[in-house]
């Protein structure tokens, strides 16, 4: 078992659950996603100076020559046809030669929005912070922009419908549970589309925490974490104020759970296999659920963004 790290000092990499030491396998700045896909070879990093692609596990990485340098999202379609990175600011690339050449899909900023994507954290600008596409409809391809909402195309990328309405704008994170369903994480709530965006339903109404990074699925239960607001509140006493939210029934209600590290550490990425649940926080701990309990097996030097098993 290998776990990536993705960090806010590069890729950090272990080849055991619990571990004392990590190493650095990729210096590249802030990395906002580590990520693999199923259907496709390689590893791939995203990161402020670029986009990074890994065939041995995460060993030794290369650029990817992405026109623009901070890369926040990366999609391989289902067919493996097509590349796709998405931006800041918001530019959305794709390649269909392995990453050789690019070319920008530019029916993306025709989107009726466009002019309204842009917030002062962000240099009053946006980025595309998540990129997804489901094996039953490989030619349909959401994207969630940070911040502008979530937005869909059913030809490849080429032309774009905004399916914004009923979810906030400012969205992190967009779970493809399958072809019509996917779990936004906002930075003003949780959000469930079961009919590939065309209606929105608000998932954490009961909910005492709105500040959403990132959801998972795992063995039919959905994990989300939250923060009371966001980062530029996470400091003093209470840190993060984070909490993890369970839903045994598909969202219907959700239980609080404990962790280490809480309230003052908030989860911001998740990642899971046959046999672990994984989870890593804002001040780089890594923590795993064990019997419906919550342990920490390690930590690096840098805040976790995303994770990664290989």
């Amino acid at each position: 078992m290998t776990l990536l790290l993705g960090t806010n000092d590069g890729v950090y990499r272990v080849s055991d659950i619990h571990f004392n030491d990590a190493s650095q396998v990729l210096d590249a700045g802030r990395v906002m996603r580590v990520q693999q896909f199923e259907w496709a070879d390689g590893t791939y990093a995203c990161s402020k100076t670029g986009l990074y692609r890994s065939t041995d596990g995460g060993e030794t990485w290369s650029d990817q020559g992405v026109p623009q340098n901070e890369v926040y999202s990366v999609l391989v379609s289902p067919d493996n046809e097509r590349l796709y990175t998405g931006t800041h600011p918001a530019h959305l690339y794709v390649s269909e030669d392995d990453g050789d050449s690019w070319r920008e899909l530019e029916g993306f900023q025709e989107l009726p929005s466009r002019d309204e994507w842009y917030t002062p954290r962000h240099r009053n600008e946006a980025h595309i912070r998540s990129l997804g596409a489901h094996p039953d409809t490989p030619n349909r391809v959401i994207a969630g922009v940070e911040v502008g909402g979530v937005h869909v195309s059913e030809d490849r990328g080429e032309t774009w419908a905004e399916r914004r309405d009923g979810v906030q704008d400012d969205v992190h994170h967009v779970l493809i549970r399958d072809d019509e369903e996917y779990i936004a994480s906002c930075g003003d709530g949780l959000y469930r589309t079961t009919d590939a965006g065309r209606s929105w339903t608000r998932l954490d109404e009961e909910l005492s925490h709105r500040y959403f990074r990132e959801a998972t699925i795992r063995n039919g239960r959905l994990y989300a974490a939250a923060a009371r607001s966001s980062p530029g509140t996470w400091e003093g006493e209470s840190g993060a104020d984070g909490a993890m939210f369970v839903s045994e029934n598909d969202g219907e209600t959700f239980a609080s759970v404990s962790y280490p590290g809480a309230p003052q550490e908030v989860i911001l990425a998740w990642a899971s296999s046959d046999i672990h649940l994984v989870a890593g926080t804002n001040e780089g701990r890594v923590i795993v659920e064990r019997d419906d309990d919550w342990e920490t097996v390690g930590t690096v030097p840098a805040g976790i963004r995303s994770l990664c098993l290989l």
